[in-house]
């Protein structure tokens, strides 16, 4: 059975952000940074009678207010700020200037205001929130109130002092003080003029707040049904176009959000109704504009968060543009005050995320007030990295997941060990990490991800440990989906149950760890086919669905997880109910989600599951066309990343080969689309074949498609497809090494863009191989995803030029048939569904030659093959080697046999005619080329074998014959090189005794005319050799040969001090390069992991320029080896027109040299040297 996929990202098992870095359920009562006041007297309570009569003789008080701390309102209102007021009696009454209220509650004034002695025994001393910073309806909220007499103040002498007030939610507030006695009056803060407000409207406001107040702290509703009744009497008496009617409705206002987030009120459209008349009647000139629009952005967050409106965010954003524009007058206000800023900043941090651009962009401006060093920075980063991913869910770009990394890994550099936000960081980053290991399929990211869950796993009895649960659970069902390791399945299950259980019923998280438990029971239901885990899952899914609203923005998560439970169920009940509510709950998301939404892509596959799963129980047609309709639109759905989707095609595949289905050429075609795109993404060789290896099974799939389209009669799309398939790594790497001579004599300036940009993606991928660090290396992947962007531009520019439309794009068959220029290729296709050859003639269209092995038949061959060898290599040279005779005899009957018959007789391909074979998957471990009847004939002629009949040479693919026979026409002046390792180092092989001798033979019979020279000891190193095959067109290296079958583009040359790998000649662009003899082992063997994948050293060499390679299929016995280097040369070099060197000889003279020495050299020896390239 197919195993289950992973959920969506946010409910996968849906990762989640850590509350902290959510808004709170209050906000602390910070006040609002507004322009300052002066202090006043209220005018209604003090007349022309001063409260300090000017008389020489009398004493007076100088009380200087310096600053205030804890000041928390009781209420938790936001307050416009916090003045300090005197109250001698009924009708004398002081107040001080209304000044911020910091983040830490605390406020400076340094007002003084000149008492006199004789006034009173006694005053009181208030401290008050101010609501309003025009024109003031009532005196504010009261924060602290102290009764105090004149002896008490004098106590303290000249030094400042602190008066403590009654607890507000725990806290005494505070206010620092210092006293002078002077004998002069010197009021410094005289009456001045204010607004006048009749006596009842103000009572009536005062009382309301401190009904408020009194429900805050004691939680009595009758207090808060008082506090809204007054006010909303204060409101029916400010009737429409009175003074202060935006002050009535905002306190009113004020007083139902309070009730409605502690559940006492339910009605938040009217509230949000008055704080926006309000708003309308403070314009933008208006003192108290911008404490309105705050508070409507409050009580629209509240409504946001309890009803998840999305209007309201966008607004919430809106509004907060408008607070922080530069040129607006909130921030020219707070310009001087560098806590006002923090505050709004703050503030920001505190709301909902926004996805929306608009959202991004405010978040960016937090982030740009809040420089390196500030301490606000890594909130901001935060809470940017968020709204980042979440875009990122939304539309699937990869930019942003990245930036949303990067952002996080500032955060946490920012915070130490033991910082309060560190926790928080670390989690929000592990999720980003999710969300790209999702769409992009690097294993870093989910290893990475896995230990940053782990580090913040809280303990036992910790308020978030719930939240931790639930990451690493979804993680180990992550885990589990990439490595198939049961164990992380269970752990699984165990980790989401504990979850479940920190998540009662009203929990609000509570269906997400739902979901995430029935998708890991799913998973186990289908490894371990225990029908009660099933049963549970549908159960945990329906119980998660129902805690959804229906508005909710993740329920279409929720409905395809149920779909897909329900299509298992399905399979093993055949209960037909299940199956059509499966389809109809798909059918549900996808209403819901925008055409381009990224998690369509789920609603195609759970839709693709369940039609399929009905056709395979009723058989009705329709059913399979509903089935490849929706493969079609899952992995075309280009917002989804490309490793899903791949594996999406790649079913699609195997659906239509089993079902015979007709769109079987276009479910491959999409297949290598896919992978080609999603290969491109990755900036170096070794990461692209990382991520090819990644795609279990797959590597089949070329031949798969070339099967197919021979049992199709395609013969062209058959090449067609194994070309794309088997040479995707080779033409990603030599995409920026494409010739373009003729684009520069059409468009010299496109063709010079072209080729600078491709300097600079390639210097860009080499840089990046080096990185360690993984935030470089992701700056280092953005880098080169930008470049890569602007060269895809320069490449499209040039198919839209005549002649140019297939620049670049995998070739066609007309293309490919260059390769057969000067001899037929052909390629041998081992599929699981037939084995066959197709024969590429010069001219006209393909042949097809079925063979009757078995791809089972070839594995047994490969296997036998390489135990004769190894036996081989035991036995002296007189003994017999029976079985490699027997082996040849069977490659000659079973395979070539009815090759050369069709070359004979339909091609009339004549003797020693050249022929080049291109062999897949399980053919490339068989040496072809060594095909013998060793059959004698009636008349004892010998039958012949293949080397007696044509000269036989190798391609690892068409195109790299094709791009050789480009290069060949740039011929420049012969110079031969011979490098030699024979003492390589201990532990880096035996020492090869016969290389010194083998260098000087070479050295003899290379042409006195060409440039010659010998590197070989200790200049025999790593920097020696390649610059050696750099400055020379011809080269002979004899050393060990090592092929890494794990990592081949680590296959490497032994030199003196550093291996020559096939990486380090790969970077290597040596286009005058024509031919190199390697004369070491292993240098021909292919790639374990991607056998359709040809590389190794000898096509390395190829891919960097040189045109003709003689390469090794095993070990070389150095004792042996020097037998055909001398006759291959001796072929080589000799009867050479006009002392003219030809690399094209060289298939012929290996062929001659073979021959010539079996007697020197046994058979195994003979078979493993062969020819790659022109």
């Amino acid at each position: 059975m197919r195993a289950a996929r992973r959920p969506e990202p946010s409910t996968f098992p849906s990762a989640e952000l850590h509350p902290q870095s959510q808004y709170p359920l209050e906000y602390p009562s910070y006040s609002f940074h507004l322009p300052l006041s002066r202090p006043v007297f209220d005018p209604h309570h003090f007349t022309h009678s001063s409260i300090m009569p000017c008389h020489s003789r009398r004493r007076y008080i100088r009380l200087e207010f310096i600053s205030g701390q804890n000041l928390k309102v009781p209420s938790g209102r936001i307050s416009a700020g916090i003045c300090v007021s005197i109250n001698v009696d009924s009708w004398r009454r002081w107040k001080s200037s209304v000044k911020v209220l910091s983040f830490e509650e605390s406020a400076v004034w340094g007002d003084t205001v000149t008492l006199s002695l004789h006034a009173s025994s006694a005053f009181s001393l208030e401290i008050r929130a101010s609501y309003e910073l025009g024109r003031r309806l009532g005196s504010g909220e009261i924060i602290g109130k102290l009764q105090i007499s004149w002896d008490n103040l004098l106590n303290h002498g000249d030094e400042p002092f602190t008066l403590y007030f009654p607890p507000v939610r725990g806290i005494h507030p505070s206010l620092t003080l210092k006293t002078t006695v002077v004998n002069a009056c010197d009021n410094q803060n005289g009456a001045l003029s204010g607004s006048l407000v009749e006596c009842k409207i103000a009572r009536d406001t005062d009382a309301g707040h401190a009904h408020l107040a009194k429900y805050v702290t004691s939680n009595t509703v009758s207090q808060l049904k008082h506090a809204m009744q007054r006010l909303q009497l204060v409101l029916d008496q400010c009737r429409v176009g009175h003074l202060d009617r935006a002050t009535a409705l905002t306190n009113l206002a004020w007083a139902r959000l309070i009730g409605y987030i502690s559940n006492h009120v339910q009605d938040i459209d009217t509230t949000i109704s008055l704080f926006r008349d309000a708003f309308a009647l403070r314009p933008q000139c208006h003192p108290d504009h911008a404490l309105s629009l705050h508070n409507l952005t409050k009580a629209l967050t509240w409504r946001h968060r309890r009803k998840g409106t999305a209007s309201d965010i966008r607004e919430i954003t809106q509004l907060y543009h408008e607070l922080l524009r530069p040129e607006g007058t909130y921030r020219h206000s707070i310009a001087a005050g560098e806590n006002g800023v923090d505050c709004v900043i703050r503030r920001c941090n505190y709301l909902p995320i926004d996805a929306s651009d608009e959202g991004i962009h405010l978040r960016r401006v937090v982030l740009e007030l809040c420089p390196l060093g500030h301490q606000l920075r890594p909130r901001a980063l935060d809470k940017l990295s968020w709204a980042l991913s979440s875009r990122f869910e939304q539309h699937g770009n990869i930019d942003d997941i990245d930036m949303s990394i990067q952002l996080g890994r500032e955060a946490v550099s920012l915070c130490p060990e033991g910082h309060d936000g560190r926790d928080d960081y670390l989690n929000n980053l592990a999720t980003s990490l999710v969300f790209r290991f999702d769409h992009h399929g690097k294993a870093d990211d989910l290893d990475e991800a896995i230990s940053l869950y782990e580090e913040v796993l809280c303990p036992v009895g910790h308020e978030y440990r719930d939240i931790s649960l639930h990451n690493l659970g979804g993680i180990l069902i992550a885990r589990f989906e990439k490595h198939g390791d049961i164990d992380d399945i269970t752990q699984a299950v165990s980790i989401l149950r504990e979850a479940l259980t920190l998540r009662p019923p009203e929990h609000p998280y509570r269906d997400k760890t739902l979901n995430s438990l029935a998708h890991a029971l799913n998973i186990r239901y289908d490894q371990s086919d225990v029908s009660g885990d099933i049963n549970e899952a549908i159960d945990c899914h329906r119980e998660s669905l129902r805690l959804k609203r229906l508005d909710d923005p993740e329920r279409h998560k929720t409905l395809h997880n149920l779909s897909s439970a329900l299509c298992s169920r399905f399979t093993h009940t055949q209960e037909n109910e299940d199956v059509e509510e499966a389809i109809t709950l798909c059918q549900e998301s996808l209403a819901g989600l925008s055409l381009l939404h990224p998690s369509r892509y789920f609603s195609y596959i759970r839709l693709q599951e369940a039609y399929l799963s009905r056709y395979r129980i009723l058989h009705e047609p329709a059913d399979l066309s509903f089935a490849i309709e929706n493969f079609r639109l899952a992995s075309r759905h280009r917002t989804k990343g490309y490793p899903e989707r791949i594996m999406e095609a790649h079913d699609w595949t195997v659906v239509t080969e089993q079902y015979g289905h007709e769109s079987a050429p276009e479910a491959y075609t999409t297949f290598f689309e896919l992978l080609d795109a999603h290969l491109a993404t990755r900036s170096s060789p070794i990461s692209r074949r990382e991520a090819a290896a990644a795609f279990r099974d797959i590597s089949r799939l070329p031949v798969d498609a070339a099967s197919c389209a021979i049992r199709s009669d395609n013969l062209s799309q058959a090449v067609e497809f194994v070309e794309q398939g088997r040479g995707q790594q080779w033409s990603l790497a030599s995409r920026l090494k494409t010739p373009v001579e003729d684009l520069e004599s059409v468009n010299p300036t496109l063709a010079h863009d072209y080729l600078e940009l491709s300097k600079l993606v390639s210097n860009a991928a080499q840089s990046s191989a080096t990185i360690t660090d993984r935030a470089a290396a992701d700056l280092a992947a953005t880098e080169y995803r930008r470049l890569t962007r602007q060269w895809e531009a320069v490449v499209t520019q040039i198919r839209n030029l005549r002649a140019f439309s297939r620049f670049l794009l995998p070739p066609l068959y007309e293309d490919l048939q260059a390769a057969a220029r000067h001899g037929p290729v052909i390629i041998l296709i081992a599929s699981q569904y037939s084995c066959s050859a197709i024969i590429v003639p010069t001219s006209g269209d393909p042949h097809n030659v079925s063979l009757s092995i078995t791809l089972a038949d070839l594995n047994t061959l490969k296997d036998r093959f390489t135990r004769a060898i190894r036996e081989a290599s035991r036995m002296s040279q007189a003994e017999s080697r029976t079985d490699l005779i027997v082996l040849s005899r069977m490659i000659w009957d079973q395979i070539m046999a009815h090759i050369v018959d069709k070359l004979k007789h339909v091609l009339k391909l004549k003797r020693y005619s050249r022929i080049w074979l291109c062999p897949t998957a399980a053919f490339m471990s068989i040496p072809l080329h060594a095909a013998h009847p060793f059959k004698t004939n009636p008349d004892r002629s010998k039958e012949p074998c293949l080397e007696d009949l044509y000269i036989c040479s190798y391609t690892p693919t068409l195109s790299a014959l094709v791009r050789s026979r480009q290069f060949m026409k740039k011929r420049v002046p012969p110079s031969v090189v011979a490098i030699g390792q024979g003492q390589p180092g201990e532990g880096k092989g035996k020492a090869l005794l016969a290389v010194d001798s083998e260098l000087e033979l070479v050295y003899k019979l290379v042409p006195a005319t060409a440039n010659r020279s010998t590197i070989s000891g200790d200049a025999a190193t790593r920097t020696g050799a390649l610059n050696a095959l750099e400055q020379n067109t011809w080269v002979h290296l004899a050393c060990h040969g090592k092929q890494d079958r794990t990592q081949p583009y680590n296959s490497h040359f032994v030199m003196r001090d550093e291996h020559l790998t096939l990486l380090d000649i790969m970077e290597r662009d040596i286009p005058h390069a024509e031919f190199a003899f390697l004369s070491a082992c292993h240098t021909a063997v292919g790639d374990e992991e991607t056998p359709d994948e040809v590389i190794h050293l000898a096509a390395g060499l190829q891919f960097s320029g040189f045109k003709s390679v003689i390469g090794t299929l095993w070990e070389v016995d150095d004792s042996v080896a020097k037998h055909i280097v001398k006759a291959f040369y001796e072929n080589m070099f000799q009867d050479l027109k006009d002392g003219v060197m030809d690399c094209t000889k060289a298939a012929w003279a290996l062929n001659r040299a073979t021959h010539a020495v079996k007697k020197e050299v046994p058979l195994e020896q003979r078979m493993v040297f062969v020819h790659i390239g022109v």
